[in-house]
């Protein structure tokens, strides 16, 4: 799989350097350093390299948007068509400080981030996931607590892209839990703001791992 990152920082990062491990040919892009872009490429190996978002997206079959809310507009209409494209989005609202709310963009409309960046891309095939995982744990050795691998919840409104997704995530070392639709992410990007307090409060961020149980 083709995959282009924008907003190569610590999650966008830490996911296109174990997906170029897991095979797959990888572009980082979108960072304030291009020494930084050149470094991650070096460390992920295979087929990773570094260029430029117009690069990354025209090259790619799959995108994975990380990068801050605020600029998802300005990023999103600087990387050219995103027409067909598979766009994984983990952006979220959440300040640097874990502050802050998830409920999409100062528009009259609230929504989610997932539905927004939906309708500055309609042709785009969004699916939201990786947002309730740390970048910490993403960068470890193994993603496995013990006996059990976190869950990461996706959803989007295209099956076949999410049914890609649901493969990258594993990729990942991750379980993939289809969410349901697009419309499911203002319940998801809702989740992953109470699980960020939650384990700042508690004290247990980052080393904290969701899991759906099954009987």
């Amino acid at each position: 799989m083709k995959i282009g990152i924008v907003g190569s920082g610590n999650m966008g990062g830490g996911l296109g350097k174990l997906w170029a491990k897991a095979g797959h040919q990888v572009i980082f892009s979108y960072s304030r350093d291009g020494n930084k872009l050149l470094q991650l490429a070096a460390l992920a190996g295979g087929d990773a390299k570094s260029g430029t978002p117009e690069e990354a997206v025209s090259q790619s079959d799959v995108i994975l948007l990380a990068v801050w809310l605020p600029s998802i507009e300005e990023v999103i209409r600087a990387t050219g068509s995103l027409d067909g494209k598979i766009v994984i989005t983990c952006v979220s609202g959440l300040q640097p400080d874990f502050t802050g709310q998830t409920i999409g963009l100062a528009t009259e409309l609230k929504i989610s981030v997932a539905e927004t960046i939906q309708q500055f891309a309609p042709k785009a095939r969004v699916v939201e996931a990786f947002n309730s995982t740390f970048a910490e744990i993403i960068a470890s050795d193994s993603r496995q607590f013990g006996a059990d691998f976190p869950s990461v919840f996706y959803c989007g409104d295209d099956s076949a892209a999410k049914q890609i997704v649901a493969d990258l995530i594993a990729d990942c070392g991750y379980e993939a839990i289809d969410a349901g639709n697009l419309l499911v992410a203002r319940t998801l990007e809702t989740l992953a703001t109470a699980w960020v307090q939650f384990a700042v409060s508690s004290q247990l961020f980052p080393n904290l791992g969701l899991k759906a149980l099954r009987r």
